[in-house]
């Protein structure tokens, strides 16, 4: 018997597809949506995408119910709506699914950076949005793939553990149960500020591309971004932004993990400074950096996450001056202002609460 849950995937980079071919080979009735028709021709063409993995991955021709550029198409089949796309689109996506949404939907966001599901939140009240839909974001994405064609997607491993949280974290239990059956690897991540306080992204990304600006544009990315990136005092300054992440978090009531924690559960790699731990991480060995500054570790990783965790900093007292600095360099060399760009409290209509308002918020969904 077929599983009933119907997926929808917004997004066909290499992990949306990956997740879409994933979920038609578990048998999932599964509909691909991308905004831009002609990228995902092939795919139409085909009716599904050819998916690789390793020995025990998950492997062969996912074929998938439809696969649309029309928003309303892609959201009159679906139970769920998996959001893999990068989380600078997040608040767009949600205005053009605001008309087509209906009551008992879930929109999870694969991930949702800092804040993405607060965000989206926003968007779906600005735009009168009346359908009682469920909003959640995953901690990180679940995936290592990549795409090896127009209709073709590799995935070299699956993480074993996701925390993921709602909005509001008492339907967490709801939205694991509808999942369960595709991705029994989702476990409660508590709340989307610890999903998105966790996010350990915003920490390694920016600073160490920016530090390694000029080796960057001088090799085009020839050199392994973690290994030969992260000397001795570049580690000491993402050092000081995580203590500064830990701490935002900490005056929100969260026990954050720091990027030493991560590290020794996610890879088993351990040290006695987050310079050794890095070194000791096998599977950083061989990944090169970016080829250019004009990178999402940059233009997505600013505005979507740092901006965010100093903006929660500012409001409830807490220096960050380390990743203010961040922020600030890449404004400078993207001549831009991430600011404004970025996910501030008054653009997630939480700029008025005190700590305790913002908590029942985000675990009750009690918005005074």
């Amino acid at each position: 018997m077929a599983p009933s849950t119907r997926y929808t995937v917004i997004g066909a980079g290499n992990g949306g597809k990956a997740m879409a071919a994933h979920l038609a080979l578990m048998g999932f009735e599964t509909t691909l949506y991308n905004r831009t028709p002609a990228h995902v021709e092939a795919i139409r063409q085909r009716r599904g995408i050819e998916l690789e993995a390793g020995e025990t991955g998950p492997h062969g021709f996912g074929q998938l119910a439809r696969v649309t550029s029309d928003m309303r198409d892609a959201l009159d089949h679906c139970d769920v709506a998996m959001v893999v796309i990068p989380s600078s689109a997040h608040a767009e996506v949600a205005r053009v699914m605001a008309p087509h949404l209906r009551d008992g939907q879930i929109i999870i966001l694969h991930p949702g950076r800092t804040c993405g599901a607060i965000e989206v939140a926003k968007v779906l009240r600005d735009e009168r949005c009346r359908a009682d839909v469920t909003i959640a974001e995953a901690e990180t994405f679940i995936y290592a793939s990549r795409s090896d064609g127009p209709a073709q997607a590799r995935v070299f491993r699956i993480k074993e553990a996701v925390p993921l949280a709602a909005l509001p974290a008492n339907r967490t239990g709801d939205v694991l149960g509808v999942l369960r059956d595709a991705f029994p690897q989702y476990i409660d991540g508590g709340n989307v500020l610890r999903t998105g306080l966790n996010n350990m992204g915003a920490i390694f990304h920016p600073a160490l591309t920016l530090l390694n600006a000029g080796r960057i544009e001088s090799t085009r990315g020839d050199f392994q971004f973690y290994i030969d990136g992260v000397t001795p005092s570049v580690a000491r300054v993402l050092e000081v932004l995580d203590r500064e992440r830990v701490t935002v978090a900490a005056a929100l009531g969260i026990r954050a993990r720091t990027a030493q924690e991560w590290l020794l559960m996610a890879y088993n790699a351990a040290g006695d400074s987050l310079y050794e731990a890095i070194q000791n991480q096998p599977g950083y060995y061989g990944i090169k950096a970016p080829p250019t500054l004009h990178h999402r570790y940059i233009f997505e990783d600013v505005p979507m996450s740092l901006v965010p965790i100093a903006a929660l900093g500012q409001r409830y007292g807490v220096a960050v001056p380390g990743i203010d600095s961040i922020i600030r360099l890449a404004c400078i060399i993207h001549r831009t202002d991430y600011w404004r760009r970025g996910r501030t409290l008054e653009k997630l209509g939480i700029a008025n609460l005190s700590v305790s308002e913002l908590t029942r918020y985000v675990e009750e969904g009690t918005l005074d």
